[in-house]
């Protein structure tokens, strides 16, 4: 063994979430039924963990709210399991919230290919992660969140590293304390859920925990942008025949209009919900509800108010 591998076997030892636990070195002699009991155990204290880091999870998305309104974009940077939860959550937010193409989006170590098999050595690379930012162009006005399991990735680091050089906002998020991830960057989040069910098998409780904490920062920072009214989604892309008939439901809710009447708004926007519910909601044409939530940034409570609705 070489003095390189030496360090990192001792490097990996010292993160919670590769602890060996020994009481759980038989469980394979075990029932399903059981080994089901103590994985759902598990899983049980990951929001827990969670909300331990709420105001670090708070404030990144103040920060990530205030960039992205001003035209900032949000990327999410990871390798492995890591990296796929951010390319996962950055690939919902079209649908969901309407989003521009390439206002959030996901990097991974080994690019796409990384999605579906393991692409060895990628997450040993800073020099990629900084290549793969280069390539979105990465400005001052940007968020990058770095997404690591045990805060030490060197791509995931890297990104943050080379992010916060430029300029941009940035945000380390991992499940050990005390990780080179969040020193790196402006906000750090760790979330310590602990040692896994299976040994370093960070896809479970870490994993978990990542995938809550990474809904947080698009769906509230979303809902900070005005993509939402109230829970409802009032920006989601009609794109197939669930979501044009989630639209029109989503149109009654918000304005108790008959089915005629939400038929004829979202034909005069164009099959747009929130210009739907302003036509229902204050009166006005399609072109008025469309110049009007361009002029309250596209905040559809503000347009209401601003109409006296």
């Amino acid at each position: 063994m070489t003095t390189e591998h030496r360090g990192l076997r001792s490097e990996l030892e010292s993160l919670t979430t590769e602890a060996f636990r020994p009481e759980l070195a038989e469980i394979d002699t075990l029932p399903t039924l059981d080994i089901a009991r103590l994985m759902n155990g598990e899983d049980g204290g990951v929001a827990a963990a969670v909300a331990l880091r709420l105001p670090q999870i708070s404030a990144a998305i103040d920060g990530i709210a205030a960039r992205m309104a001003q035209g900032g974009r949000l990327v999410y940077a990871g390798a492995g399991t890591a990296g796929r939860l951010g390319i996962l959550d950055a690939s919902e937010c079209p649908p969901t919230f309407n989003t521009r193409p390439g206002q959030v989006v996901g990097v991974i170590a080994g690019g796409p290919a990384a999605m579906v098999t393991s692409v060895e050595g990628a997450e040993d690379s800073a020099e990629l992660a900084r290549a793969d930012l280069d390539a979105l162009g990465i400005a001052a006005s940007d968020t990058v969140v770095g997404v690591s399991a045990s805060g030490r990735t060197p791509y995931a680091v890297g990104a943050v590293e080379h992010a916060r050089a430029r300029g941009a906002l940035t945000v380390g998020l991992s499940c050990n304390a005390g990780s080179a991830l969040a020193a790196a960057a402006e906000h750090g989040i760790e979330v310590v859920v602990g040692p896994e069910l299976l040994t370093g098998s960070t896809r479970l409780k870490a994993g978990t925990a990542q995938k809550l904490v990474l809904n947080m920062l698009s769906t509230i920072t979303m809902i900070r942008l005005g993509k939402t009214y109230g829970n409802l989604m009032v920006d989601v892309r009609a794109s197939n025949e669930k979501l044009r008939a989630r639209s029109r439901r989503i149109v009654a809710l918000a304005t108790g209009a008959p089915d005629e009447e939400i038929e004829a708004a979202l034909t005069t926007t164009g099959g747009e919900v929130k210009p739907a519910v302003l036509v229902i909601l204050a009166g006005v044409d399609g072109p008025t509800a469309a110049r009007l939530l361009e002029e309250s940034g596209g905040h559809l409570r503000a347009a209401l108010t601003a109409t006296g609705g």
